[in-house]
């Protein structure tokens, strides 16, 4: 007979962590993480951005919504190396980061090049922006098909759809780092998070000892 032993103290915060996770309703992620969009731009039409407002909305834009990709990218780890539950919010962090790159991209188009000549040849001649645009393209498809119909259709298609987003986490902090002059640290901190989140989704296989 096996004794009863009680859960240590690191099962007992999971195990609340997940219970809080239940009660908290999905509407409130979008409201929360969604907050700082319409704040940043009025920080900017006031200007208390800086000496550079458009600039410096485009970039607080942009790294939200690579911070929100790597929130996104988190969860499958989360649970299964910790036991932390956080699934039901998944689609809510991938819809927020497309939310946040598109008016990182807004911003850029309509208040920063302001030229629709020079889209092109931007995206064209500057790696950066070639880089950017390139994971904004293969987002749309992942935003388009974030509902549960589009998942009962494509069944085991739309797991392998959804992958692109690895692909897009390096993309975007890829093209962080090309925009960021000289060499800084936090871009590339970015690209590592992202690196090690994604060796964590790598299955483990266990050795089984001979009989």
């Amino acid at each position: 007979m096996k004794a009863w032993t009680s859960p240590s103290s690191f099962e007992v915060i999971v195990d609340r962590l997940n219970g809080l996770a239940r009660r908290v309703p999905v509407w409130l992620v979008y409201i929360v993480y969604a907050a700082p969009a319409p704040w940043l731009v009025w920080l900017g039409a006031t200007g208390r951005l800086g000496a550079e407002p458009i600039k410096a909305l485009e970039h607080e834009l942009g790294e939200i919504g690579l911070q929100l990709l790597i929130i996104g990218l988190a969860i499958t780890p989360l649970r299964r190396h910790l036991g932390i539950n956080l699934l039901r919010f998944r689609r809510a962090f991938g819809l927020l980061t497309f939310f946040y790159i598109v008016l990182h991209l807004l911003v850029w188009l309509v208040l920063d090049i302001r030229d629709p000549v020079r889209i092109w040849a931007d995206i064209v001649k500057r790696p950066y922006i070639t880089v950017g645009m390139l994971a904004f393209v293969l987002m749309i498809p992942l935003a388009v098909t974030s509902n549960n119909l589009s998942v009962r259709r494509l069944g085991a298609r739309w797991r392998q759809l959804h992958r692109l987003v690895y692909g897009i986490a390096i993309l975007g902090a890829a093209h962080f780092i090309l925009l960021s002059k000289g060499f800084q640290i936090e871009p590339w901190a970015y690209l590592a998070v992202i690196l090690l989140l994604l060796a964590l989704r790598i299955p483990v296989r266990r050795k089984t000892r001979p009989v």
